[in-house]
Parts: C-alpha cells; structure tokens; sequence
C-alpha cells in the first residue's frame, strides 16, 4: 500500500474538490483519494500503479483546476 501526500498553494473550493476526487480516485489502484486544508492524501495499491503516475496525474489535475503544488 502506497501513500502520497501533496501540498496545495490554497484550500480547494468544493466543486473542486469532488472533481479531484473523482477523477483521480477513478485511477485503477487508487483506493482512496482526501482533499483538506491545502493537502491532498492520496492512497492506492502500489501492485497496480506507481507512485511516479500517481504524483504527475494528480499534479496535472490540479494544475487543470487552476491550483498549484508546493514543493
């Protein structure tokens, strides 16, 4: 079981949100995706996919909602 953990510049509103939630957690892996306080935890099944897909996925979704990852 992986886990990736990635900061965001500011809170997600909550259409966001659930659009987050639902794409990234439709991922085949990916067991459960949680979006709070300018973080998003994403947990999933590192047999089935790779943390690197997980992290650029999510990274490029949220760039697509107008939101930016802090490093």
């Amino acid at each position: 079981m992986g886990k990736v953990s990635l900061n965001v510049q500011r809170e997600f509103c909550e259409e966001c949100s659930l659009a987050l939630r639902r794409f990234v957690g439709k991922m085949d892996g990916v067991d459960s995706v949680d979006v709070e306080s300018g973080k998003i935890v994403i947990r999933f099944d590192d047999s089935k996919v790779d943390e690197t897909d997980i992290v650029k996925i999510s990274k490029d979704s949220v760039e697509k909602l107008g939101y930016k990852i802090l490093d």
